[in-house]
């Protein structure tokens, strides 16, 4: 009687035939247009090179399209944003905020409510990251967390508890844009993540700035 031969363990599919998602032919679209922006490649290749990237189905197809440009600022950037530390703002008794105002988003936002509650303004900053995890607990005063128009959220992840998630944004993300990936719990007051009212609207048109 013959020994059964094992089977053959499945192939490990190489990096470069991995499928790739529509944030990485974005990110390779962002790279080309800074390349044709600073002279690298002309217009013409970079409609044809645009075309290529949108209709790329691997990791490989993409990396042919950005072999010979050097690593971009805007990539450069985001992967220093992606090394920074979490932000932790706690409520305590008096609250805590961070903005309105420029200022550096990390990948990574905890806010823990308190007693005095704790409130995210990001319509002035300059994110450079395609991603932002925001983790919330709205423990006993709340968490508000303001977002400009064109970003998106996913509160998939979210537990509302007692106090409830009130999300206010619209689903109409800009290409590009982030996206805020809201999890934590409402906790006892609940989470609010909107975009700008009408005050703070006014506000953004009087200082000129872009959401």
């Amino acid at each position: 009687m013959t020994a059964e031969l094992p089977e053959p363990s499945p192939r490990p599919v190489p990096s470069g035939e991995l499928r790739a998602s529509h944030d990485d032919r974005e990110a390779v679209v962002e790279q080309l247009r800074d390349a044709a922006a600073e002279g690298r490649i002309d217009l013409d290749e970079l409609d044809s090179r645009l075309e290529q990237a949108l209709t790329s189905k691997t990791y490989a197809e993409l990396a042919v399209l950005t072999a010979d440009l050097p690593k971009s600022p805007s990539a450069a950037a985001a992967a220093a944003a992606e090394n920074l530390p979490p932000l932790v703002l706690k409520g305590g008794m008096y609250g805590a905020s961070r903005g309105p105002g420029r200022w550096e988003v990390p990948g990574h936002v905890i806010a823990h409510a308190g007693l005095g509650g704790v409130s995210i303004d990001f319509t002035r900053v300059e994110c450079r990251l395609t991603e932002v995890v925001v983790e919330a607990y709205g423990e006993t005063s709340g968490v508000t967390i303001v977002i400009p128009d064109g970003w998106a959220t996913d509160t998939t992840g979210m537990d509302p508890g007692f106090g409830g998630l009130k999300d206010k944004t619209t689903p109409d993300r800009l290409p590009g844009a982030p996206l805020i990936r809201l999890t934590g719990s409402g906790g006892m007051a609940g989470v609010v993540i909107r975009h700008p009212n009408k005050r703070e609207r006014r506000k953004l048109d009087g200082n000129g700035t872009r959401g």
